[in-house]
């Protein structure tokens, strides 16, 4: 038998649902770029939200404008602040479940800065500068080991050196309608996390009734480790693989 190269290089079936990606703070949806190559690789419809991270609000705006672009059934994943922003909007039909990624999952009445001041004694919380002008950032010089510290250490530099200012409306806005409430929910806890606790993140997802698992990764777990996040992805997108 004859293998042609066309028939070596076919694209993959397409996927009977949608993936929309959300980013977190300080960052921007071009890290999700290996999981999003990847996911469209094996046969997905991939969408990246770019967050102003201005306020709560335009965030969740954003990313409802995707979903409701998406043809298809949507699996919502929000990295860590993008947690909060799919807590608020994946309350749309077409979504049918949600992912966390080493993120933030908070319950009605609750905003992202109650949870990241709250206690988590023997834990990092992270580096942040004090607030100017509104907004927040990490501290330049601390960014590359709390933020992703098994990543590329130029590329973890220039991270620092390029954060996009995270604003106090979307830092300090209360959760009005968990969606984790009424829709499947999956969470990865990256154990080596120095921004979000990973004991945080076990209390948010079992208070979530999320299907758990742990990895070994820095908070940056689509950039240090995009196979394993990609497959967790497809897991929930497709749970017949």
């Amino acid at each position: 038998m004859i293998t042609t190269a066309s028939a070596l290089t076919a694209p993959a079936a397409e996927k009977a649902v949608s993936i929309v990606l959300v980013h977190g703070a300080f960052v921007d949806a071009s890290g999700w770029q290996a999981v999003y190559d990847i996911l469209s690789a094996d046969g997905y419809d991939v969408q990246a939200v770019q967050n102003p991270t201005l306020t709560l609000q335009g965030d969740v705006e954003a990313t409802r404008q995707v979903i409701a672009r998406a043809g298809k059934p949507v699996v919502l994943v929000g990295h860590s602040y993008g947690g909060a922003v799919i807590t608020e909007a994946g309350g749309l039909p077409n979504v049918q479940s949600l992912v966390y990624l080493a993120a933030f999952a908070p319950e009605a009445g609750e905003s992202v800065f109650d949870l990241a001041t709250a206690p988590t004694p023997g834990e990092d919380k992270a580096p942040l500068l004090p607030p100017s002008d509104g907004f927040l950032l990490v501290d330049p010089e601390k960014f590359p080991t709390a933020f992703a510290a098994d990543v590329d250490p130029g590329k973890t530099r220039f991270m620092a050196d390029s954060q996009v200012p995270w604003g106090l409306g979307a830092v300090e806005a209360k959760i009005t309608a968990p969606a984790w409430k009424e829709k499947p929910t999956y969470f990865m806890i990256t154990t080596k996390d120095h921004m979000i606790p990973p004991s945080q993140q076990r209390s948010m997802a079992t208070r979530a009734g999320a299907k758990i698992v742990e990895i070994d990764s820095s908070h940056a777990v689509m950039l240090s480790h995009p196979r394993d996040v990609a497959d967790f992805i497809a897991g929930v997108a497709d749970p017949s693989n």
